[in-house]
């Protein structure tokens, strides 16, 4: 007998236990061989007063199965409450989302047929880490947080899913075009990372076009790479192309966890009607299977899947009568779908092609230990100072001219504000809040800036009732700017 693979399932909100129940029966119909521990996760557990939607002893049984498998979850809005999606992610080094998002035409209605394409997002990063500050009483900001591992990562990951899948091509996308610092890091490490794999063919495009070329012509995509927020849109944009987003499963891979997820959410609006498409879970789990080695049952409920698809037994969302030029034959609920998923099992499709999973490596792809890279010198060559203020830029620069002293061996050089140069020769027409960056750069380039200069220059401001919201300092590195100029400076 085959030994059990542990596993951590989580029937989540809404219409979550309801698919969950219909995944898990059709997986054990399968034969698939996992010993499943529970655990309640997400609004219940919210509402008992943990924050973050999961209590303690429930990380007691993903850290010992370190596979989960999860259904959508409701995460209050507003207030104190933290994503539980994003907490997992990150606090499991989840760094890999993966998903495929395919067309099944004529089943599912589409206007790109011949859509075969994966999204695989990068998902610990950027401006997801949910760092945000209310810097003023009209302004608020939120920090884009992107590291070369995290880059690293994710791009040769994106390279070895596309070989190990056997497709041919993968697009980065990213806007460095504006964001020259963050995904222009991106970007680079594609390009450096990308000469390893000269079989692959390889592309950049800038991410809102991208995207548009995505939801216009999918069929030019093969797998796509890119940076978190982008990847949470452009999937979701993919997923409705395809036909229907209830038809989208999720991975999250890292180096020794994984979680498994449809791409929907919870639809507290049908929740209990019994009329939600499990569609997406199953396909999550199936991705779990493939993952721990059971990829023959993945496939064997992969193939019966596509074979209840493609006999027209269909849910709701994705049902279309002969009437409306659809060809669904049998409209069904959450229950009723699951058990012909069950009652299809060794049958394989006859038009939609058929899966097969035996060359996938079992525990997912390994990636190799991150490369070092040499140290590079760092020389501090400023300081940006952000304040309140509620007069004009040329007032705020006279002001400062108090506040410098020679020892400090520093100068204003800029006044911005929103990110738009304001001071010196500001346009007039420009309109700003009342959250101002002062940038302060080396009187003399030669010397190296010293905190304790930095600190000096504040504290004359803060005598002056001066009242900060942020201090950034400013370094060149190998003698490069590690900062971006001003719009308009």
């Amino acid at each position: 007998m085959s030994t059990k693979t542990p596993i951590t399932v989580a029937r989540g909100d809404g219409i979550g236990p309801e698919i969950m129940d219909a995944t898990l029966k059709i997986l054990d119909a399968a034969g698939a061989q996992l010993d499943i521990e529970e655990i309640e996760i997400g609004e219940a557990v919210y509402k008992s007063g943990v924050a973050n939607g999961i209590a303690d002893s429930s990380w007691d049984s993903l850290n010992r199965t370190k596979i989960f498998l999860k259904a959508p979850i409701t995460t209050p809005q507003g207030g104190g409450f933290k994503s539980l999606n994003v907490t997992i992610r990150k606090q499991c080094s989840l760094f890999a989302n993966v998903r495929p998002c395919v067309a099944y035409a004529p089943y599912v209605e589409t206007h790109h047929p011949e859509m075969d394409l994966v999204i695989v997002r990068e998902n610990e990063e950027d401006l997801y880490g949910g760092i945000e500050y209310r810097q003023s009483q009209d302004v608020t900001a939120a920090l884009k947080i992107i590291t070369r591992p995290g880059c690293e990562r994710i791009v040769r990951y994106a390279f070895e899913y596309t070989r190990a899948n056997g497709r041919k091509k993968l697009t980065c996308m990213t806007k460095d075009n504006i964001m020259k610092i963050t995904d222009g890091l991106f970007h680079n490490i594609f390009d450096e990372i990308g000469a390893e794999y000269k079989d692959i063919e390889q592309e950049h495009m800038i991410v809102d076009i991208g995207t548009a070329k995505v939801a216009a012509h999918p069929e030019m995509f093969d797998v796509i790479v890119t940076l978190n927020l982008y990847g949470d849109i452009i999937s979701d944009v993919a997923a409705e192309v395809t036909g229907s987003v209830g038809l989208g499963g999720s991975s999250n891979i890292g180096s020794d966890f994984a979680m498994f997820e449809a791409v929907h959410g919870s639809a507290p609006d049908i929740a209990g009607q019994g009329i939600a498409n499990p569609s997406g879970l199953v396909l999550g789990a199936i991705q779990m299977l493939v993952h721990i080695g059971q990829g023959d049952v993945g496939a064997k409920v992969h193939n019966a899947w596509l074979k209840t698809i493609e006999d027209g037994i269909h849910t709701g969302d994705i049902y279309r009568s002969k009437e409306d030029g659809g060809v669904s034959k049998e409209k069904v609920g959450t229950a009723d779908f699951s058990a012909a998923v069950i009652e299809r099992l060794g049958q394989t499709p006859s038009t939609l092609k058929t899966v097969d999973y035996s060359s996938a490596p079992p525990g997912g792809i390994k990636l190799p230990e991150l490369k070092s890279q040499p140290e590079r010198t760092k020389v501090r060559v400023g300081v940006d100072i952000g304040i309140n203020w509620g007069g004009t830029a040329d007032e705020l620069a006279g002001l400062m001219s108090d506040c410098l002293l020679p020892e400090h061996n520093l100068k204003l050089q800029m006044i911005s504000n929103r990110g738009t140069k304001v001071w010196p020769d500001g346009k007039p027409g420009t309109f700003c809040a009342d959250n101002w960056r002062l940038r302060f750069m080396a009187e003399n380039d030669k010397e190296e800036v010293k905190t304790s200069q930095v600190l000096a220059l504040m504290n004359n401001m803060n005598e002056a009732g001066f009242n900060f919201t942020k201090s950034v300092m400013l370094h060149n590195f190998d003698g490069e700017p590690g900062f971006t100029v001003a719009q308009g400076e």
